[in-house]
């Protein structure tokens, strides 16, 4: 991608590998974490015009004006492979422009199944997306303890190759560090770390579904006489999000249907289920064994099926980004009607998708598939059911059966 354009912003939480990645393409650094490098770009702004390109500039947003410096140079010279910007905040003080038109934004997520090399994947979004319903086959050695390990073992490079005990306590580590230094960062002093724990913990529990930021609060405080401000919980959402922490599934809005009162509430997910497995202290063992921890948020089934669908849900998405399509879920403003995952083309036609724990599929677990086939026609593109199962196929009714380690972008 950044052989085409003049500049590109990665953008992601800490410890996805955006540094490391950008690194091996870049020809010259400069790294805004290191005061002495900020104050040499200060007083001398010209030097990203000479250093030899790419130029990697480092935690950006420690110096928003970068980013107005980095504009002005591509005006200057628009030649390809000039500049990639990572940074792992929005910054506070936003810059005076935009950027649009000269740098372009790329979401970097943990790793998704496929990174993992769990297996070699067999079933490509991308020809989904095609809408010549391709041939679905293969095999997974996977089974629901080792999809159950992957959800615990997460998608950060360097915290999913340690073991079990090491890599509680980094991911441990990381939540805590968002608390006591990354929302003091973003102009945001948390005078009750316990309450922002309980929030979170509160948000982990309601994974996967859409209980509203109300439920979520009264799940937090639930039997505290000092409930937080509303205003304050929101700044708590905020700050997460610019630290790119939440990753909301937004309601699906179609462009090509009409469909009537559809719901715009987003589904809920942090950036790696592992950040939320940690929240409500669960590992594998306990994800396997127990039906549900944490707050009382209520959801349809297990905590598993929640991660596993975070999981999947994270995965989906780094191959839809590939494809340039964008992911959504759908749910009737009643809740009788949902699909989990819905991959939209920019024409407006789409992949469905329903995510289910189970290593099998019956008739029920289509049902909603079905149902939006009758209403899309020719504009479902394809649709299928992501499982734990071992092998990939289609029904005699059309519909995809995937193992999710089979799927790839």
């Amino acid at each position: 991608m950044l052989a085409g354009l003049p500049a590109l912003s990665i953008e992601g939480p800490k410890a996805v590998g955006k540094t490391a990645t950008a690194s091996r393409r870049a020809t010259s650094l400069i790294a805004l974490d290191d005061d002495d490098e900020m104050a040499l770009l200060d007083a001398d702004r010209g030097r990203l015009d000479r250093l030899p390109p790419p130029v990697l500039v480092d935690e950006w947003q420690r110096y928003p004006r970068v980013w107005d410096l980095v504009r002005r140079s591509v005006d200057r010279n628009p030649s390809a492979g000039r500049f990639v910007l990572t940074g792992s905040a929005s910054p506070v003080d936003a810059p005076t422009h935009s950027g649009a038109g000269r740098i372009v934004r790329l979401r970097m997520r943990p790793m998704s199944l496929c990174e993992r090399q769990v297996t070699t994947p067999t079933v490509s979004l991308a020809a989904l997306l095609t809408g010549r319903r391709p041939e679905i086959a293969g095999e997974s050695r996977l089974d629901l303890a080792a999809y159950t390990d992957e959800v615990v073992r997460s998608g950060f490079p360097a915290i999913r190759t340690l073991d079990e005990p090491h890599r509680r306590d980094a991911l441990d580590g990381y939540l805590a560090e968002i608390v006591r230094r990354d929302f003091p960062e973003q102009g945001h002093v948390v005078r009750r770390p316990a309450t922002l724990r309980a929030w979170l913990q509160a948000y982990a529990a309601a994974t996967a579904s859409t209980a509203s930021y109300n439920v979520i609060l009264q799940a937090a405080t639930a039997g505290d006489g000092e409930q937080p401000a509303k205003t304050t919980t929101i700044a708590y959402r905020d700050v997460l999000a610019q630290l790119w922490l939440l990753e909301p599934v937004p309601g699906w809005l179609p462009t090509r249907n009409h469909f009537t009162r559809l719901s715009q509430a987003p589904k809920h997910h942090l950036a790696d289920p592992a950040l939320a497995a940690r929240l409500l202290g669960v590992g594998a063992s306990a994800l396997l064994d127990q039906p549900s921890a944490g707050p009382p948020v209520r959801r349809d089934g297990p905590l598993l099926g929640a991660l596993f669908e975070s999981l999947v849900t994270l995965s989906v998405r780094v191959y839809a980004q590939r494809s340039r399509a964008d992911v959504h879920h759908l749910r009737t403003a009643r809740g009788d009607r949902e699909v989990d995952l819905i991959v939209a083309r920019d024409d407006g036609r789409v992949v469905a998708f329903e995510v289910k724990l189970s290593p099998s599929v019956d008739d029920k677990d289509i049902t909603h598939l079905r149902w939006l086939r009758e209403q899309l026609q020719d504009d479902l593109l394809d649709a299928g059911v992501i499982t734990t199962g071992k092998a990939a196929y289609r029904r005699p009714d059309g519909i995809a059966v995937i193992p999710a380690a089979l799927l790839g972008p």
